[in-house]
């Protein structure tokens, strides 16, 4: 099981991502696209990712939006495995 970051750590590395907040034990980005065709491309771009980092985000779309929330389930918070795939995310357009 990965192991839970400090909250130091957790402020500290997300100064490095842009786009991301830390809310309670999540790490959550909303990412805007001009239509639903162009979300769903985008959560498609994420499916490679996530399986090749054997984890995976939580994703809320809504027409145009969408939602990503990263969390350690298992590990009950934030870990490195939580800012590695959002760092990757980050760079998906």
């Amino acid at each position: 099981m990965a192991q839970l970051l400090s909250e130091l750590e957790i402020q500290e590395k997300a100064k490095n991502l842009t786009g991301w907040t830390v809310v309670g034990k999540k790490l959550l980005c909303q990412r805007q696209f001009k239509n639903f065709i162009e979300a769903i491309a985008f959560v498609n771009k994420l499916v490679e990712p996530a399986e090749s980092a054997g984890h995976h985000p939580d994703i809320e779309i809504s027409y145009n939006q969408v939602n990503i929330t990263l969390t350690t389930h298992d590990a009950g918070g934030l870990t490195q495995n939580d800012f590695n795939l959002a760092l990757v995310i980050s760079h998906i357009d």
